[in-house]
């Protein structure tokens, strides 16, 4: 959504999937099996990357419910930034979840271990949040989630370099959200995250600044379906619950 400005503790959910700042001629990746400059766009080239991550950091808290969770994606090249400025800035860190690829591409050098994960954050204003153990759990097989998920990469549905998985945004909306919530997506690319939370029954808010990408994620939200049957385990619904810890 171009030209919104959310209001304060209006949104129930948040994922970010921020610019990990990999492009520029000091950074080198793969294509057709040839080491080639990384150029994923203007968006990827931040200067001063930890006061970028302070500066929409701050606006999603502003936005965010006092109940509500935000979850941030990243690698090692902007995590650690995240990560200090959610300590600085008063959230509580809930989890750091590591989603494990097991078909991640092959390394062409030869000098370091196959990147195979990226990170994910995830925190809440306070200790009472909303968080769907129950789902978690079934979804689980009936034991208890741990924070390594094991989820392979999939081919991308449209041009965007870094679009996410439907399979792993289906997972973290639909434990951290309730039907009806608001989610907002401050980067939202090619539009999975509202492709998915559509599905879930979620409003959805998103902010994008390629205008291409845009025109994208429009169109593909606006072509997705409500589907009632996904993520709706038996207990789900009459033991979600918001959490409340006790810890220090």
């Amino acid at each position: 959504m171009l030209g919104y400005k959310p209001l304060t503790k209006s949104i129930d959910f948040i994922f970010a999937d921020p610019p990990y700042n990999l492009s520029g001629k000091n950074y080198l990746t793969c294509k057709n099996g040839k080491v080639a400059i990384c150029n994923k766009g203007e968006w990827d080239e931040i200067e001063d990357i930890h006061k970028f991550n302070r500066q929409w950091l701050e606006s999603c808290i502003r936005v965010l419910a006092d109940d509500g969770t935000i979850w941030i994606s990243g690698t090692l090249h902007n995590h650690p930034s995240v990560g200090v400025l959610l300590k600085k800035l008063g959230l509580w860190i809930i989890n750091d979840i590591i989603w494990y690829k097991p078909n991640a591409a092959p390394l062409l050098q030869g000098n370091r271990f196959a990147p195979s994960t990226e990170l994910i954050w995830l925190a809440s204003k306070s200790k009472k949040y909303f968080f769907n153990y129950e789902l978690a759990r079934e979804l689980n097989g009936g034991k208890q989630m741990r924070n390594l998920w094991t989820l392979s990469a999939t081919r991308h549905l449209t041009i965007h370099p870094t679009e996410k998985p439907e399979s792993l945004m289906q997972r973290i909306i639909s434990i951290g959200s309730k039907e009806g919530n608001t989610v907002l997506d401050p980067f939202m690319g090619s539009g999975t995250t509202g492709v998915v939370a559509k599905q879930l029954g979620r409003n959805f808010i998103g902010i994008e600044i390629d205008q291409s990408y845009f025109d994208i994620a429009t169109q593909r939200i606006d072509n997705a379906v409500r589907e009632p049957s996904l993520f709706v385990p038996s207990q789900s619904k009459s033991n979600a619950r918001h959490c409340q810890l006790s810890l220090s």
